[in-house]
């Protein structure tokens, strides 16, 4: 499956640095987690590969080809995207909205009703929002919506989805139903980048986990490797309880570590 490469990526805002030398290799099937500090550049990374924000040095490449030299509309049939807070704001029936995701292919191909019809059916069915089609999409609880704008992104049957903090405010039911739904996704053959706070949903659901901290790459490999005692306290400045539930792996923030408690 092709991917993103990015070499030596600087990203500024607001004319202050955010990102500074990143290189990075994403693709393939799994889910990968995205997590740091706040500010670490987690956000800014995820624009910085739509094209959304410019670098400032270094490349972003997608399949081989440079992000300013793809048209959009064929990239967006390829690569899906869940904005922080899953925002909406349209007065839509929840069927609309999520239908919105296939506009992509109708843009780079023409119509196809059956293969919409099929992809939107899909999508409702796999975030379990069939019975909200009706509904309107500003009527909905802050867990619905996330899981609409989910079902939106997946009906553009991306190969490569990324997601930004979509379980943030969630209640455990829906973050653990959000995070089965990505898990699912990346199972059928998608790579999924998910930006993630909580550490143990990191440890649980994703292959492989990439740490942000000041906007460099602190560290990159599978939840084992990375989410160790000492990486968490030197990044995020507390210590952690790691441990096993029969074979998944959780991390348990306890406490600020020695030296850090104070800042």
């Amino acid at each position: 499956m092709s991917g993103y490469a990015v070499h030596d990526l600087a990203v500024k805002r607001d004319g202050h640095p955010v990102l500074d030398g990143l290189s990075l290799d994403i693709g393939g099937a799994g889910v990968v987690g995205l997590i740091g500090p706040n500010g670490a550049g987690k956000t800014t990374l995820l624009k910085a590969l739509l094209g959304f924000l410019p670098a400032a040095r270094g490349s972003v490449a997608f399949d081989g080809v440079p992000l300013a030299r793809w048209n959009r509309a064929a990239l967006a049939c390829r690569v899906g995207y869940l904005a922080q807070g899953a925002p909406c704001a349209w007065p839509m029936a929840v069927a609309d909205v999520v239908e919105l995701g296939r506009w992509p292919h109708r843009r780079s191909r023409g119509p196809n009703a059956k293969a919409d019809a099929a992809a939107v059916e899909a999508a409702m069915n796999a975030t379990g929002v069939t019975h909200l089609a009706a509904r309107s999409a500003l009527e909905l609880s802050g867990g619905e919506r996330v899981r609409v704008m989910l079902a939106r992104a997946l009906a553009g049957e991306p190969e490569l989805l990324l997601a930004d903090e979509p379980v943030a405010g969630l209640d455990p039911h829906y973050q653990l139903q959000v995070m089965e739904v990505l898990r699912a996704l990346a199972d059928a053959g998608s790579a999924v980048v998910v930006v993630l706070h909580d550490l143990t949903l990191a440890a649980r659901f994703c292959d492989r986990v990439v740490v942000l901290e000041a906007g460099q790459l602190k560290a990159d490999g599978t939840p084992a490797e990375v989410l160790t005692p000492a990486t968490l306290a030197e990044v995020f400045g507390v210590t952690v309880h790691v441990g096993r539930h029969a074979e998944d792996l959780f991390v348990l923030p306890w406490g600020l570590s020695p030296g850090r408690a104070a800042e």
